[in-house]
């Protein structure tokens, strides 16, 4: 509706937002089905040694051919996931049925606080570890022939995928580009403050990332040392950091090895609900507003249809599924999506009257050089590390997966997004008194 209201023409937009979220709720709720499981193998370190076997052949379950050039074995249902899955689903329907007043806030009210003195206590035991000091060095060292082209001293010739990645990973923890924050605004009265809030947010978040990053590199230079390795062979990527490299630190602990685990996984645990919350409540949003829909039948269908969907996600090609998915969503769906938008505001709409109107109600004042960024170096920046990716991912297979899964769970998932969006825009009539206002706008 907001994307409406700027343009009828880009209404399509809006939704296609709310199906990035309808996608990443399917499977976030199995990775925090997954810290759940791991918070209870804490206590007795349930994992053992070998924790790469452990996670993808014991709890994961995941078959050696599990995708082959001729199709799928999926392995059948995980129940050890299943249950957790379900739990998560049933305290997630019980918070989003009661509202955002009684339910959203009262939740997040809580375990925020909880989650940063989780973090606290995780940092604090972290960087006291022997070889904390190594982790942190490789933390704070930059290594700019990572990030920068050949032309200007660059050494990784993949140099551009750090930079989406980047973007991926910053655009999803602000929650911005795939509808959460328009959602969330939209609860705000018109006079509220935006620039401070914005800014406040933004700086509060990176500040927590930072926090979370010096406990995390802490521990890894403490199992590097341990282990007599270098940090980089040390340390991963997504999953497998959380539940094979940090299982291993835990292990090497000399004291305390449950504890720390527990406090470990359970922070995942409430950083997760916390931002499925988010993502869903999106979702009941858009219905209600579209379909004139009740907050109980909007959440009813909601939860419905994505809990169906994710069992997927807790058979033996849950994780692979996962992985193909998310990289999809995140390269090509919340990036394009976020390219998009700017756009769409920097262009389409008065940039400079926005603007305006957020300096008259916030004590910080924005000045020109925020529609520099909006209109120009933003989509600038975002469109060439696109087309790079385009060039990237048509070169060489992700993972070495199968022309056919990345086909099917990635290209073809991104269109039927995209498909389904357009279908909701214009098949579907507003059945609330939105609809004269939106096209008045």
């Amino acid at each position: 509706m907001s994307l409406s209201r700027l343009s009828r023409k880009f209404e399509w937009l809006g939704w296609w937002q709310v199906l990035i979220c309808f996608v990443i709720t399917t499977y976030y709720v199995a990775i925090i089905a997954w810290a759940i499981s791991y918070f209870f193998y804490s206590f007795n370190l349930s994992w053992g040694e070998d924790t790469e076997a452990f996670l993808f052949g014991t709890y994961l379950g995941v078959p050696d051919d599990v995708v082959t050039e001729t199709g799928w074995n999926f392995g059948g249902l995980q129940w050890h996931i299943l249950i957790p899955l379900i739990a998560v689903w049933a305290g997630t329907y019980y918070v989003l049925y009661r509202g955002v007043k009684k339910g959203i806030e009262k939740v997040s009210k809580l375990f925020i606080p909880i989650l940063f003195v989780i973090m606290i206590l995780f940092v604090i035991r972290a960087v006291t570890l022997p070889g904390a000091a190594v982790g942190l060095n490789h933390l704070f060292t930059p290594n700019f022939g990572k990030i920068l082209p050949e032309f200007l001293g660059g050494t990784n010739p993949e140099w551009h995928r750090v930079w989406m990645a980047a973007y991926g990973q910053i655009f999803f923890s602000l929650s911005v580009a795939f509808a959460i924050m328009i959602t969330y605004s939209s609860y705000l009265n018109k006079k509220q403050e935006v620039n401070n809030s914005a800014f406040i947010m933004a700086f509060s978040n990176s500040g927590f990332e930072f926090l979370a990053a010096i406990g995390v590199f802490a521990a890894i230079g403490f199992m590097a040392v341990s282990s007599g390795s270098d940090v980089k062979d040390v340390a991963d990527a997504g999953v497998g950091l959380a539940f094979v490299v940090f299982p291993k630190i835990i292990n090497a602990f000399p004291v305390l090895n449950g504890l720390f685990g527990a406090l470990f996984f359970l922070s995942l645990i409430i950083a997760g609900y916390t931002s499925l919350i988010s993502i869903i409540e999106v979702l009941i949003a858009a219905l209600m507003d579209k379909f004139r829909l009740t907050r109980k039948a909007a959440v009813n269908w909601v939860i419905g249809i994505c809990a169906l969907i994710s069992i997927i996600y807790t058979t033996g090609a849950g994780a692979v599924l996962l992985d193909i998915v998310d990289h999809f969503i995140n390269n090509f769906g919340i990036v394009i999506a976020g390219l998009l938008e700017v756009i769409l505001i920097g262009w389409f709409a008065n940039i400079t009257r926005i603007r305006e109107d957020n300096n008259l109600v916030s004590d910080f004042r924005v000045g020109v050089w925020w529609n520099v960024m909006i209109m120009g170096m933003t989509p600038i920046v975002l469109l060439f590390m696109t087309v790079k990716n385009f060039q990237f991912e048509f070169s060489e297979a992700y993972e070495g997966y199968p022309f056919h899964a990345l086909l099917i769970f990635g290209w073809i998932m991104v269109g039927m997004t995209l498909l389904i969006a357009f279908c909701l825009a214009y098949a579907f009539k507003w059945k609330t008194d939105y609809k004269q206002e939106v096209s008045r706008s």
